[in-house]
């Protein structure tokens, strides 16, 4: 008899990420900046998560934007109904969550006919061929033309030299029954004393013995649904092109934008070769070769239309931002393939000083002189990089913002609420961009003594931790005693009320 879980990972649950690269208006941004029609589907839109987990994303995105119906799809039926007792809490209607296989949620009746946007965040590289091809079948069932697809997945060739590694560990694993999460701790140790008794794999792939100290440190549900599961396929962009082209995909970019700056990741010469390279197919994967990439954020469309000049600049012109970082803390930096670049502060320090006064449009923007006088490419470009960077973010538009704001309320109050017992959610939603502003733990409750309880926010903190037998970290080391944490929470509340809650504030958080 076939177990329901196909191998994958399920007697620990999943982590409750959320990933703002499937949010609709980073999507939109995303295809905008890479030139295509894509990047502005119509409303009210329709969207479909395959895969979605803990349905922590799904939910904050249909919380965010009510204009989208949400269907998501998982088999584990544990966080389907996590997933549904979340969008009860928070009154959520516009998401639908349901317990299903890729190869049979096609024919589920309540779905509609085709969808705008079909997502799968860490979801390709972890399944088996068989359940591929189910995916590749639903796309080209439900998608309309027009439509995009977002697909994240382990790549080649930056996985090769980690493949052994993986193997090592799961074959350890497999030695004995049991939960996974000890099983994943054994294997990791036993790594390492391969490490220390000097296996040349480790001598000879400097790279991971730092990979496996790494490791060690982070959780184990992460690690057990990232390396353990029986499927486990890091692939050649042209191979993920090839299956998705049975579906009449074709690819338009990367939702993770600053991939898509030559600048920051390749040198001239990388990008003379590239350019002479006319098969877009081919060329990404050299380019693949020319960053040693471990992961993609790819968006492909059925049915591209490339975007022509004026059409471009029409949509660039209504595209709205904000920023997601307090304007003194934004570093003149991006990190690429190449390392960290430093951008030029006579670019960028007059477009984040406009953008530090709240969300402003393209076309506000630039009506600002100097910042016109930059001229179009940079102005782009900088936008581009401002937001791959996470410190800046693309917006809805403000019509129904207030609308929105009602429903964002709703969510993040039940969110707050959770972290009186709870870290697992570490976002909360944002009626401006409809996507997720990274806020966590402990910023929640001082949050809920602020905002929802009316009482001193560090001494609410300090008993909601301390009632659990909890204390603070402060460089590596937990503090001891109450005036000690209490001294540290009056600290972390004075950068938070200087530096995130007027950031919360523009983003309408709070």
């Amino acid at each position: 008899m076939t177990s329901w879980t196909s191998g994958y990972v399920s007697d620990l649950p999943y982590t409750h990420g959320f990933y703002r690269e499937i949010v609709p208006a980073l999507l939109s941004f995303a295809g905008l900046a890479s030139g295509h029609e894509a990047a502005k589907p119509p409303l009210p839109l329709r969207y479909c998560e395959l895969g979605c987990g803990q349905g922590f994303s799904a939910n904050l995105i249909a919380a965010a934007n009510p204009a989208v119906e949400i269907h998501a799809t998982d088999f584990n039926p544990a966080q389907i109904a996590g997933a549904r007792r979340l969008a009860e809490e928070a009154g959520v209607a516009n998401v639908h969550f349901y317990e299903a296989a890729f190869a049979n949620f096609a024919t589920e009746p309540s779905l509609p006919a085709q969808f705008d946007i079909i997502a799968l965040h860490g979801i390709y590289s972890w399944i088996s061929p068989e359940n591929r091809r189910h995916i590749v079948s639903f796309i080209k069932q439900k998608l309309r033309p027009g439509g995009l697809v977002y697909v994240s997945y382990n790549t080649l060739p930056g996985w090769a030299s980690v493949m052994p590694l993986r193997r090592l560990m799961v074959d350890h694993a497999g030695l004995r029954k049991g939960p996974i999460a000890p099983r994943v701790s054994e294997a990791l140790a036993f790594a390492e004393s391969l490490k220390a008794a000097g296996a040349a794999y480790f001598t000879h792939n400097s790279a991971i013995a730092g990979r496996l100290d790494k490791m060690k440190g982070l959780p184990r549900e992460y690690l057990a649904h990232e390396y353990f599961n029986a499927d486990w396929t890091p692939f050649y962009f042209a191979d993920v092109a090839a299956e998705l082209a049975e579906a009449k995909l074709s690819f338009v970019g990367s939702a993770h934008l600053l991939d898509q700056i030559d600048a920051v990741n390749l040198t001239g010469e990388q990008q003379t070769l590239l350019a002479a390279i006319e098969d877009p197919v081919r060329r990404q994967g050299l380019r693949d070769f020319m960053v040693n990439q471990q992961f993609r954020r790819d968006i492909f469309v059925k049915g591209a239309l490339p975007l022509s000049t004026p059409e471009a600049q029409a949509l660039w012109s209504e595209q709205r931002f904000a920023l997601a970082t307090a304007r003194v803390d934004v570093p003149l930096k991006a990190t690429g393939a190449l390392g960290e670049a430093n951008l030029q502060a006579e670019v960028y320090a007059p477009i984040l000083d406009a953008l530090a006064a709240g969300p402003v449009t393209f076309r506000q923007l630039t009506a600002s002189k100097p910042i016109a006088d930059l001229g179009w490419a940079r102005i782009t470009q900088a936008l581009t990089i401002l937001v791959g960077t996470g410190h800046l973010q693309p917006c809805l538009p403000a019509a129904d913002e207030a609308k929105r704001a009602q429903r964002t309320r709703a969510f993040n109050t039940a969110v707050i609420k959770r972290a009186d017992h709870s870290a697992d959610l570490q976002f909360l939603a944002s009626p401006v961009t409809g996507g997720g502003v990274s806020v966590d733990r402990i910023q929640q409750l001082f949050l809920s003594g602020m905002v929802l309880k009316g009482v001193d926010p560090v001494e609410h903190a300090w008993a909601r931790l301390s009632a659990q037998g909890q204390s603070l970290l402060k460089d590596g080391q937990p503090l001891h005693g109450a005036e000690a944490n209490l001294a540290e929470l009056r600290l972390r509340l004075e950068a938070f009320n200087e530096t995130r809650v007027p950031v919360l504030k523009q983003l309408g958080v709070i």
